[in-house]
C-alpha cells in the first residue's frame, strides 16, 4: 500500500498509482487534507482510496487535462482528459469517505461566456473508458466540470453509496451517465446536480460503433434538482435494454422518468421496469418523447412532423416499458407525456398503481422538449401514438382540464383509472 503525504502533487500521485500497478496492484491511500492536482490516469488492479477528510482538488487549468480520444454527445471526439481517467483497464476502484472536487466554476464560466476558448469539450470528473470491473464506493463527488461519472463501453460497473453534488445551475453536470456499457449497478447514491441525475446512453447515428447499453440496475437512490431523475437518450442509437429502476425518491427534478429520441437516430429502448418510486415537486413525472428537438439535426423538419414517415433502421423504437407503484405529489406541469411515433407507436406499455397530485402553487412548464408541445400547468396525462398499452389503478387528483388526453391510440386500455374520484372509461 502506498501512503501519500501532505505535499501531494500530480506527479507524486501518478507515480504512486503507476508503482502500485507495476507491483501487480494495490491501494494508493490519500490522507486527510487538501491535495491539489491535475488529471490522473488510473491503472488496472489499483484502488485509489480517500481517507475521511481527504479532498482531491482538481486545478481548473486546461493544460493539466491533455486531450484524449473518447465519445462526446454520442459521437467520437477529442476531449480534455477526465480528472480521474482510466482507459482499457481492469479492476479499477475509487473508494473512501473523502471528497473529489472537480473545480468546475472556471470551466462553467468559460462555457457560458467564451465557449470558443476551449480547445476541446470540458473534462468529466470520472471517465472510465473501455474498462472491466470498475468500482466507485463511498466518495463524495462535487463541482464536476461537466458530466460527473461517465462509464463508456465498460463491462461490470458498481457505483454504491456515492454522493454527487453540483450546483443546480451548473451546465451539463449530469450525475452518472453509463454509455454503451453493460452490467451496471447504481445503488444507495444521492445525486443533486445541474442536469440529468442518471442518464443512460448508447451513442448516436454519428458513431460508427453501435454498442448497446444493457443490464442496468438503479436502486435505493435519491435524485434532487436535476433535469431528469433517470433519463434514457437521446443518444440511444446502439439500443438500451434491460433497465430496472426501483426504490428511489426524486425531489424537484424537472422530469422523473424520461425517454427521448428522434427520427434519424434509430435504436431500440426495450425492457424497462420502474417500480416503487416516490416523486415530489417534479414538473412532469413521466415523459416518452420521440420528437426531441435538441442537439445536431434537432431542427430538421422530419423531427417535428406528426405525419407518418417510412419505417427503417433510423426509426427509434420504444417498447416493453412498465411503470408501477409510483406516487408523484406536488406536480407542476402535467401528469405525463407518453408518445410514440405515428409510424412506430409505443408498444407494450403499462402504468399500474400510479397516484398523481398537483402543487397548489404549480409553475407552468413544457413537459416534453418537442415542437408543438405547449406550456402546461396542472394538466392531465397525455398519450399519443400508443399501441398495445394498459393503464390500471391510475389516480389523478386536482388537475385542471381533462385527466386523460388520448390521441391516435385505439388499442389503449383503461381499467380503474380515476380523475378526482370519477372513473375514466376505457
Amino acid at each position: 500500500m502506498h501512503t501519500l503525504d501532505e505535499t501531494l502533487a500530480t506527479t507524486t500521485l501518478q507515480a504512486a498509482i503507476d508503482d502500485a500497478a507495476a507491483a501487480g496492484g494495490g491501494t494508493v491511500l490519500v490522507p486527510a487534507g487538501t491535495h491539489r492536482t491535475g488529471a490522473l490516469r488510473l491503472r488496472s488492479h489499483v484502488e485509489l482510496r480517500l481517507e475521511a477528510g481527504a479532498v482531491l482538488q482538481f486545478v481548473p487549468d486546461p493544460a493539466l487535462y491533455p486531450p484524449v480520444e473518447a465519445r462526446w454527445e454520442g459521437a467520437p471526439a477529442t476531449i480534455h482528459s477526465p480528472c480521474l481517467y482510466a482507459a482499457g483497464e481492469t479492476d479499477v476502484a475509487i473508494t473512501g469517505f473523502g471528497t473529489i472536487d472537480g473545480g468546475g466554476g472556471p470551466w462553467w464560466d468559460t462555457f457560458r461566456h467564451d465557449r470558443e476558448a476551449l480547445a476541446h469539450p470540458r473534462p468529466t470528473l470520472v471517465g472510465l473508458h473501455d474498462c472491466e470491473r470498475v468500482t466507485l464506493r463511498d466518495v463524495r463527488l462535487t463541482n464536476s466540470p461537466s458530466w460527473t461519472v461517465h462509464p463508456l463501453r465498460c463491462d461490470g460497473v458498481t457505483i454504491s453509496n456515492v454522493v454527487v453534488v453540483n450546483p443546480p445551475d451548473s451546465p451539463n453536470t449530469d450525475g452518472i451517465d453509463p454509455e454503451s456499457s453493460r452490467n451496471v449497478r447504481i445503488s444507495d447514491c444521492h445525486i443533486d446536480v445541474g442536469d440529468d441525475c442518471v442518464a443512460i446512453k448508447a451513442g448516436t447515428e454519428r458513431d460508427p460503433e453501435q454498442v448497446a447499453c444493457e443490464n442496468i440496475a438503479i436502486t435505493n437512490c435519491t435524485m434532487v434538482h436535476g433535469h431528469g431523475g433517470v433519463v434514457i437518450g437521446s443518444e440511444m442509437s446502439g439500443g438500451v435494454r434491460g433497465v430496472v429502476i426501483s426504490n428511489c425518491v426524486f425531489e424537484g427534478t424537472d422530469r422523473g422518468i424520461r425517454i427521448k429520441s428522434r427520427r434519424g437516430r434509430g435504436g431500440v429502448v426495450e425492457d424497462v421496469r420502474v417500480t416503487n418510486v416516490v416523486m415530489r415537486g417534479v414538473m412532469c413525472p413521466f415523459v416518452i418523447n420521440p420528437f426531441y428537438f435538441c442537439g445536431p439535426d434537432g431542427d430538421e423538419p422530419r423531427v417535428a412532423d406528426r405525419a407518418p414517415h417510412p419505417v427503417g433502421p433510423s426509426t427509434p423504437v420504444f417498447r416493453r416499458i412498465h411503470l408501477a407503484h409510483v406516487t408523484a405529489r406536488d406536480v407542476h406541469a402535467a401528469a405525463g407525456y407518453l408518445y410514440g411515433l405515428p409510424e412506430q407507436p409505443l408498444d407494450d406499455v403499462t402504468l399500474d398503481d400510479v397516484t398523481i397530485s398537483y402543487a397548489a402553487d404549480a409553475v407552468p412548464g413544457v413537459p416534453a422538449m418537442a415542437d408543438g408541445v405547449p406550456e402546461l400547468r396542472r394538466a392531465g396525462l397525455h398519450l399519443g401514438f400508443v399501441g398495445d398499452a394498459d393503464l390500471s389503478r391510475v389516480r389523478i387528483e386536482g388537475c385542471e382540464g381533462p385527466g386523460v388526453v388520448v390521441e391516435a391510440s385505439p388499442a389503449l386500455r383503461l381499467q380503474g383509472v380515476r380523475v378526482d374520484g370519477e372513473p375514466v372509461g376505457a
